[in-house]
């Protein structure tokens, strides 16, 4: 008998970071949109533009969405929406500061009752498998409402 050999798969995700004033700069990577970045005003930064701490939890909140969205889409779960926020609590801890914990909030509407076990389980196994949030040492919480149709 033959062993199953698993290809390893390597993926790179290139951004480019470029001072323009104070405590600004542009955030790019080839083929999309630039989004202005700053440090955030409690840090001495900018108000009203992106900071790497709202990118952080946002990139938590959008990895546990796209999860939900691939394993709904396998299981053939037809949700009617997803909708979803996230908290960050960013805290000194010794001598530095750490987010030492995200909570996320989905509301995700399904057709019937029926399908809203479905719809928790999935999001549950999307908590477990989002890649960013298995790629930090930050605490995750996904707190799911499934709301239906009926």
């Amino acid at each position: 008998m033959g062993s199953i050999e698993r290809k390893s798969k390597k993926f790179i995700y290139k951004t480019n970071v470029t001072w323009t004033e104070e405590k600004k700069g542009i955030l790019c990577s080839a083929g999309k949109p630039t989004i202005e970045v700053a440090t955030p005003p409690e840090f001495k930064g900018h108000e009203g533009i992106w900071t790497p701490e709202e990118l952080f939890v946002a990139a938590v909140n959008i990895c546990i969405k796209t999860t939900f969205l691939h394993y709904a889409q396998k299981s053939n779960l037809k949700f009617l929406s997803y909708e979803s926020e996230a908290e960050g609590i960013l805290e000194r801890v010794g001598n530095q500061f750490i987010f030492s914990e995200i909570k996320v909030k989905p509301k995700i509407k399904v057709k019937s009752v029926s399908q809203t076990e479905k719809a928790k389980e999935l999001i549950q196994f999307s908590e477990k498998n989002c890649l960013i949030s298995n790629s930090i040492k930050t605490k995750v919480e996904v707190i799911p409402e499934i709301l239906t149709q009926d």
